[in-house]
């Protein structure tokens, strides 16, 4: 395979210089360079803190430790060169990385991307406010294990040169359900049209990362971020893993200074490795009570005895009463508005009739849901 990242990256990203920022060379001493304010933040309580100084633009400390801790819990065989800062660019939130992608690789009103339904949407929202055609390869949801149709994708590949970018979930979102690695590297070793990008949001979850492949193959982005398994939803980092030409592209088209100070040092303290402990104790335990929350709810009357999807995420789906999708709006309605107990409706998603997906609390709010779920459950199916 020829993979040439120049033939697929938009030539003016692809030569495109960085912005060079006030902080690309010197962060300490007096600061005289940046129209920053020197008397400090308002109000008077940020005043010890740094935050009237713009934050590092690089972000070397972080992307080391983060792919210090990739390197370790790397599952991928036969990959012999390591994850360095250099693979890696930061997105606010992996929204920003998606459409850092579609941008970088899709000439708009031209250009397509490929995505596998049921999945997550905002990969349609980037390509729509970027001006660039969905075309859909729904996954395999016959047998209810919502893999990547790997034939039909490349059939579609194949007959669309104009498809730049494939988006694979993996565990997909609402289906809970990790893609085989196999698979992947099949489209990776069969397609060098464009970029495959997996998007690797619950991958504590369930382990076996594919970010050490983008050492391997030239052609694939892996997307992580800390809003899940970290439990920082709140700072808004998105990660990239990719080729370190690729990388080079994705830092070059980045504001200068998208991540702030206080994100950075969070996610810092977040890849310590008390917090890295927590963090796999914490997934350990989100898995435990899934199954716990699982079993209770299939015994229930009127849902289906068995899970919609995988269990590689920190949620679960489940199917109402034969893909009922009346009764199961209606349960997810009664369950917000009576209980103050939300979960979300998914029965419009493709193989998802009559589904609820449901993210995975604390043991007491498992069973407050439990409790509610079968309460409205019964009333609504009585009356």
């Amino acid at each position: 395979m020829a993979f040439d990242l120049q033939n697929i990256v938009r030539p003016k990203i692809y030569n495109l210089e960085p912005y060079r920022c006030a902080r690309d060379d010197f962060q300490e001493g007096i600061l005289l360079d940046a129209n920053e304010n020197a008397h400090g933040p308002v109000p008077q309580a940020l005043l010890n803190t740094s935050l009237h100084r713009y934050p590092d633009p690089h972000q070397i400390q972080l992307k080391n430790a983060i792919a210090e801790y990739r390197n370790k819990t790397n599952s991928c065989d036969n990959i012999k060169e390591e994850l360095t800062a250099e693979n890696l660019c930061f997105g606010v939130g992996s929204d920003e990385s998606i459409d850092a992608l579609i941008r970088a690789c899709c000439v708009p009103g031209k250009d397509k991307i490929l995505v596998l339904p049921p999945t997550y949407s905002m990969y349609s929202v980037s390509s729509s406010i970027n001006d660039v055609e969905v075309v859909k390869c729904p996954l395999i949801v016959e047998d209810n294990s919502f893999q990547m149709n790997t034939d039909a994708v490349h059939d579609l590949l194949k007959k669309d040169p104009l498809i730049k970018i494939v988006f694979l979930t993996s565990p997909g979102n609402p289906t809970g359900a990790k893609i085989e690695t196999s698979r992947i590297e099949q489209l990776l070793q069969s397609w060098d049209k464009g970029m495959v990008v997996v998007d690797e949001a619950y991958i504590d979850f369930s382990g076996g990362s594919t970010a050490a492949l983008v050492n391997k193959y030239p052609n694939i982005c892996v997307l992580q971020t800390l809003s899940k398994s970290f439990g920082l939803a709140g700072i808004r980092l998105g990660i990239t893993f990719s080729s370190k030409e690729m990388s080079r592209v994705l830092n070059a088209m980045k504001a200068p200074y998208n991540i702030s100070s206080s994100t950075s040092e969070f996610a810092l303290k977040a890849f310590e490795d008390s917090s890295l402990k927590a963090m796999e104790d914490n997934a350990k335990k989100i898995n435990t009570e899934k199954l716990r929350l699982l079993k209770r709810l299939t015994s229930l009357k009127n849902v289906d005895d068995e899970h919609v999807g995988g269990l590689d995420a920190n949620f679960l789906m489940i199917r109402i009463k034969d893909g009922d999708n009346e009764l199961a709006q209606k349960l997810y309605y009664k369950l917000a508005t009576e209980s103050k107990v939300v979960v979300r409706f998914r029965g419009n998603e493709l193989g998802c009739s009559g589904c609820l997906r449901i993210t995975v609390g604390t043991p007491e709010e498992n069973d407050i849901l439990f409790r509610e779920f079968s309460k409205i459950l019964a009333e609504l199916t009585a009356a």
